[in-house]
């Protein structure tokens, strides 16, 4: 049953992420809700590079370089495709871990290089309020941002 529980959870967080992440375009893709705060494209670049990083040490391997990672918003500009299957691959990733990892290698303690030494079932975790964290960010700049 644990599996069924966390698949049900990424999946929730997919099906969240995602009803926000389709209404990201050209037209938006540039709203910030301040000057100082990332546009919608960095963040959705962000989730995808982050979500895929962070599976790495998982196990997954990965070629996605993080171009946003502790970086600040400079306006590049980002393909919003690119940045879709980007978070589309890391959630991929994640119902793989999800359907891989038997019960009592969740609580294994795995070494990651941002966070020390954690649980797999901690590291999800983050990842997943990673991701929601920042796909709420994006639905306020949508909704309440403008180009700066």
């Amino acid at each position: 049953m644990q599996k069924q529980i966390l698949l049900q959870m990424v999946e929730q967080s997919r099906k969240d992420c995602f009803r926000i992440l389709e209404d990201i375009n050209t037209d938006n893709v540039d709203f910030r809700l301040t000057e100082e705060t990332a546009s919608v494209g960095f963040i959705y670049r962000h989730i995808g590079e982050a979500t895929n990083l962070m599976a790495q040490f998982f196990g997954y391997e990965t070629d996605v370089e993080g171009t946003t990672m502790g970086q600040t918003d400079t306006g590049k500009d980002y393909d919003l495709e690119t940045s879709r299957m980007l978070v589309e691959d890391g959630y991929t990733k994640l119902e793989k871990l999800v359907n891989e990892t038997s019960e009592n290698e969740w609580l294994e303690e795995i070494e990651t290089t941002w966070f020390g030494k954690l649980s797999r079932i901690n590291l999800l975790a983050i990842t997943l309020y990673h991701n929601s964290h920042h796909c709420g960010q994006i639905a306020s700049a949508i909704v309440k941002g403008k180009k700066h």
